[in-house]
């Protein structure tokens, strides 16, 4: 638990996980050819994802 805690391991668990779940809702690649509809999709994108994040995410807790 020690080696996680300084490498910043758990750390990098949290930000892989929280962009599995960005992925899911946003999908994992760009859909658009041209550069300008890439951007607009990005900004849609980012404007999602500052959504959920001012929602905020739902507390866990363990059962059992």
């Amino acid at each position: 638990m020690a080696w996680q805690r300084s490498s910043g391991c758990n750390e990098m668990a949290k930000v892989e996980g929280q962009i599995g779940c960005w992925k899911q809702v946003l999908g994992p690649a760009l859909r658009f050819h041209s550069d300008r509809a890439q951007a607009t999709e990005v900004a849609a994108a980012a404007a999602v994802l500052n959504r959920m994040l001012d929602l905020g995410r739902p507390n866990s807790v363990r059962a059992a």
